[in-house]
């Protein structure tokens, strides 16, 4: 039960007394949560039955089970209770959103263990086929620009969100092959399951995630990306900025090692773009 969900559902339909009590819930959730049913009723100014009779329209069996509800709120995050103001005004908001995405991108270089990264890169260049594993919206987005950026080398790579295909790709890679398998909490156990099953086959796992975490802890190589999130629960995630560069980092160093094989690709792909799209203009992008 999320108290707070129903409480915006009842809310419409609760009485002057309740709606006092509930004000308290909305802006004092501190008190609200530490308060006797006496407490509560005298901050409120209602009378003890008035908040039994609160609790069960929530849904609560009792003021017991209100405040045992209200504590397991506490854990979904006091920020999603009030969440942090912050200007609609849209120069206002471009600013925030570009500052963070600096912030975030500054905070990985500096934080980047570059001899993992290194040894990444010389696992992927080598690899006879890659597979790149993400669930979610961000780490799926993540292993689809793993193969975007890779198969233009001429690498043999793909992609995948879904957990079945993900634990059967595992059981086929070989020990030529390297998983690369990115979790931004670093606690998604299917990416657990595909890692420890590759690893029994001595298959090379990289892991994008956050350092210490169960993902971490199942691959051969991390590429730690811990960086902190602010309390405004609107802004999108400025993290998977992050996790871009590390995919362009890699890639980079990739394209790098192999270069005579790259070159070849890159060119062919480039004379498609420019005969069927581009034209004479060679500074379009190599993609769309």
């Amino acid at each position: 039960m999320d108290i707070f969900s129903t409480l915006q559902e009842e809310k419409a339909r609760l009485s002057p007394s309740e709606n006092r009590i509930a004000d308290i819930l909305l802006t004092d959730f501190e008190f609200a949560v530490n308060a006797s049913i006496i407490g509560l009723a005298e901050r409120a100014d209602v009378s003890p039955p008035t908040v039994t009779r609160f609790c069960r329209r929530l849904g609560c069996e009792s003021f017991a089970d209100f405040k045992i509800q209200l504590a397991r709120t506490a854990y979904v995050g006091m920020r999603y209770l009030k969440p942090e103001p912050k200007s609609t005004d849209p120069a206002d908001v471009a600013q925030d959103i570009i500052t963070k995405a600096q912030n975030a991108l500054f905070l990985l270089h500096r934080s980047l263990d570059m001899a993992a990264v290194e040894q990444a890169a010389e696992r992927i260049a080598r690899a006879g086929m890659i597979y790149a594993f993400g669930s979610g919206g961000n780490s799926s987005m993540i292993a689809t620009e793993f193969q975007n950026r890779l198969f233009r080398f001429g690498l043999h790579v793909t992609a995948s969100s879904d957990h079945s295909m993900q634990l059967m790709m595992a059981a086929a890679a070989k020990p030529g092959d390297v998983l690369i398998g990115s979790s931004f909490s670093g606690r998604n156990a299917e990416l657990v399951r595909a890692f420890t099953l590759a690893r029994e086959s001595k298959v090379p796992t990289i892991a994008l995630t956050q350092s210490n975490s169960p993902v971490a802890k199942a691959a051969d190589v991390v590429v730690a990306i811990d960086l902190p999130e602010g309390n405004n629960i609107y802004r999108p995630t400025s993290t998977r900025i992050a996790y871009l560069a590390a995919v362009d980092i890699l890639a980079s160093l990739v394209a790098y090692s192999i270069q005579a094989q790259a070159t070849v690709s890159l060119r062919r792909i480039k004379q498609q773009l420019v005969t069927h799209r581009d034209g004479d203009d060679d500074r379009q992008l190599l993609g769309d």
